[in-house]
């Protein structure tokens, strides 16, 4: 690839849980099955499932990733958060103040949080090597633009660059933005820098 181009992923909406809130769904000492791993290190799709509950309706098997977190956080689509209700404003991972609450139901228990329900920003995860060679900085914002089959190319704005020893190159966007660019698997993105 050339130097301003990265591999564009979905995430579809998922759970991450802390130890203590998977004891609470799953069972003391519960252990996440691998399913799959995710292009960031370390990160993995489970086999595991829970119900993820709104005022308006529900997800009855969203996915859990692993591993254990520090926090217990609901990563939808804004399509998603209207679909049940929920109030969920754009943010990094892991910046929980002040968003959306849900029901979290598992086989062994359910939990109830106030605030953990986001919309992820749009981002790219770049190692320091491959930050120096794209000519990329911690916490810059880019445009990219997704070349799309069905005339529906589009370009993203305000994608926020994070740099990370531990990270595997990629940009991850949600469900809604990859179905309003026609975007195709394995689609690679242009990176345009702000003026």
């Amino acid at each position: 690839m050339k130097n301003d181009e990265i591999i564009v992923e979905v995430s579809a909406r998922h759970v991450h849980l802390t130890r203590e809130d998977l004891d609470t769904l799953y069972g003391k000492g519960y252990e996440l099955t691998f399913k799959k791993a995710l292009t960031q290190p370390g990160q993995f799709a489970s086999e595991e499932r829970v119900r993820v509950i709104g005022p308006k309706g529900e997800f009855p098997a969203m996915s859990i990733l692993g591993p254990v977190r520090p926090y217990t956080q609901v990563e939808l689509s804004l399509g998603d958060a209207r679909s049940i209700g929920v109030k969920a404003p754009i943010r990094e991972s892991g910046d929980l103040e002040g968003s959306g609450g849900c029901k979290i139901v598992g086989p062994c228990g359910e939990i109830e949080i106030a605030q953990g329900v986001i919309v992820a920003r749009r981002h790219i995860h770049a190692t320091p090597e491959d930050a120096e060679r794209m000519h990329l900085t911690d916490r810059e914002i880019v445009n990219v633009e997704i070349p799309s089959a069905l005339e529906r190319t589009l370009v993203f704005g305000d994608v926020l660059v994070r740099i990370s020893e531990t990270a595997g190159l990629a940009m991850h966007i949600d469900t809604d933005e990859s179905n309003a660019a026609g975007m195709a698997p394995n689609t690679i993105g242009r990176i345009i820098k702000q003026a």
